[in-house]
């Protein structure tokens, strides 16, 4: 398990109100579903990229509509 890094106090409100407490946990979520939570603006999910990206992980992929 891959901790998540320092973030401030409203995303890491937003990413536990959802279970995440991990990197690994992150990955289960599309960017979109990450960036529509209340708390997680841009700035946090460039940092969030940078992290997952830095572990070999990336967001879920989007499912394209059919």
């Amino acid at each position: 398990m891959i901790a998540l890094p320092r973030l401030a106090a409203p995303a890491k409100r937003a990413l536990t109100s959802k279970g995440v407490d991990s990197l690994d946990d992150l990955a289960l979520y599309t960017r979109r579903e990450v960036e529509s939570w209340h708390g997680i603006g841009p700035n946090v999910i460039h940092v969030l990229q940078n992290e997952l990206t830095k572990y070999h992980l990336a967001f879920k992929e989007e499912k394209p509509s059919t």
